[in-house]
């Protein structure tokens, strides 16, 4: 590393000894890291969406991630980790929390990163009247205020055991003061900086050399290749156009198994595909449909046929096995009897079956588990014709919102009342079931704000009680994360939200 270091330098400038120029570089910090070398050829979808506020799809996230900062992070363990926070206090009443930031962190124009900018970014986000996704998921945020050029704090209206994991929510990146430009511009404080995007083809970045954090990123290039095709995305890293493939669906990921030159990673998460109707307008607004839609079901036979034995089976309640304390492996949803989802068709007014279009986005599992769906229902009297999307159209424009009938991926969020505040309670920015329980809501809210850890398990285990017998999703299994990463590269560390894996610790061989 050190004789590395000296070829790049011209000696002969130098007076001082060797052992006195070695010194001052390991004060700079010139030997305790590498340069950025070599590029990093993502394949991913094509981002719709690049304003914090609204992304949603991996690649947006993914992103998102490497041009910006988040105020704190979340590992690959569900650990919270700073990031443009350094640390934090919180006070004894749980209601304050008070955060210190990286006094080097840069925007890519050159301005220093500061209070100001952490206090705009969530503001925005809060505002009800700009009626974001997030405004339900910060409505407890009473103020937040620069207590300084570098500290911020956060004083909430109740307690929340989860804050910091909202902190670190996907949209929550921090954006500078006073942005109003999304998706064109792409000032940010992350590891990497934009140098070139074409929506239809890729975004070129490149290494960040002001970047605050040691030792990051590791590659010079970044480089998001977009596909609308996974399997061309899988050919092109066989072929090596691309370096790595990831949120891969089952099949296309069995294919890769002994491939030269190519690693497999898995990991298990709580991400999963959610079929729902809404409940708000004709058929869903009668229970007996609903109650039919999840009498109709095979959740092991899906789970086996779409992830070919690499899911979990699912409980039709976004609380799965990965929340270990919070789970309540006794809650099942009644079991498949095709004869009563008929009846109970026909006593809501079907008597010769139910039509309905299936809209499902072209990525991962979710078109397979879209046709055996199709076929388990044909047998429960449903006719359902399934219409495959490109996921950029189905989550443009909040499409898979007003959809009557469709299949949603849910990514993996390190702790569940997530789910429970942004799709599932009454009136929820992102409840595309159109779902409304009064009783549901008021176990959510006190799980979300008790700091009594057994009340709150209670509560999680009631919760999915009610979901599983009469709620409006079926969640037939929870997904593992899939990814493929071409030999040589190191650091390479799969996140159970793929868009969350931090593409900047990764080396090129």
């Amino acid at each position: 590393m050190f004789m590395h270091i000296l070829r790049n330098v011209r000696l002969t400038r130098f007076r001082a000894p060797l052992a006195a120029l070695a010194a001052a570089l390991l004060v700079s910090g010139a030997l305790a890291q590498s340069a950025p070398s070599g590029t990093l050829r993502v394949g991913m979808g094509s981002p719709a969406k690049l304003d914090p506020a609204y992304a949603s799809s991996d690649a947006e996230i993914a992103v998102l991630n490497a041009v910006y900062d988040y105020l704190v992070d979340v590992d690959a363990n569900n650990n919270i980790q700073p990031r443009l926070a350094t640390s934090w206090k919180v006070s004894q009443d749980g209601l304050s929390y008070t955060f210190q930031l990286a006094p080097s962190a840069k925007w890519h124009d050159g301005s220093p990163v500061t209070a100001k900018d952490v206090v705009y970014t969530f503001d925005r986000l809060r505002d009800p009247s700009l009626k974001l996704p997030t405004a339900d998921l910060y409505s407890d945020i009473a103020s937040v205020e620069a207590s300084g050029d570098h500290q911020v704090t956060f004083k909430l209206s109740a307690t929340n055991p989860f804050f910091l994991y909202d902190l670190s929510d996907n949209h929550a990146v921090i954006v500078k003061d006073g942005t109003k430009e999304f998706g064109s511009t792409f000032d940010g404080s992350g590891p990497f900086t934009v140098q070139s995007y074409n929506p239809d083809d890729r975004m070129v970045l490149q290494a960040n050399p002001d970047y605050f954090i040691p030792g990051t990123p590791g590659v010079s290039k970044l480089e998001f290749i977009f596909f609308s095709d996974q399997a061309a995305e899988v050919s092109a890293l066989r072929g090596g156009q691309i370096d790595l493939a990831m949120r891969l669906p089952s099949s296309l990921y069995q294919s890769l198994a002994g491939v030269k030159g190519i690693t497999q990673v898995d990991v298990p998460t709580n991400g999963f595909n959610v079929l729902r109707l809404r409940t708000d307008e004709k058929p869903g607004n009668d229970p007996r449909v609903v109650q039919a839609l999840k009498l109709g079901i095979d959740r092991k036979a899906i789970t086996e046929s779409v992830t070919q034995g690499l899911g979990v089976v699912g409980n039709d309640t976004p609380i799965g096995p990965l929340y270990k304390k919070y789970f309540d492996p006794s809650v099942s949803p009644p079991a498949r009897d095709p004869a009563k989802a008929k009846q109970l068709l026909a006593e809501a007014g079907y008597p010769n079956g139910l039509k309905l279009d299936l809209y499902v986005p072209n990525t991962g599992d979710r078109p397979d588990m879209a046709v055996v769906i199709k076929q388990q229902l044909a047998e429960a009297g449903f006719d359902i014709k399934v219409q495959v999307v490109p996921e950029s159209v189905y989550y443009g424009d909040n499409k898979w919102l007003e959809v009557p009938f469709g299949i949603t991926g849910w990514g993996s969020r390190p702790y569940p009342q997530f789910y429970l505040n942004v799709m599932l309670e009454c009136g929820a920015k992102w409840n595309e079931a159109h779902y409304c329980n009064k009783t549901f809501d008021a176990l959510a809210k006190d799980a979300g704000n008790t700091l009594d850890s057994q009340k709150r398990i209670d509560d999680y285990h009631q919760i999915q009680q009610i979901l599983a017998a009469s709620g409006p999703l079926v969640i037939p299994y929870f997904f593992p994360q899939l990814a493929a990463i071409r030999d040589g590269f190191t650091g390479f560390q799969l996140k159970a939200f793929a868009g969350r894996t931090d593409l900047a610790a990764v080396h090129a061989p």
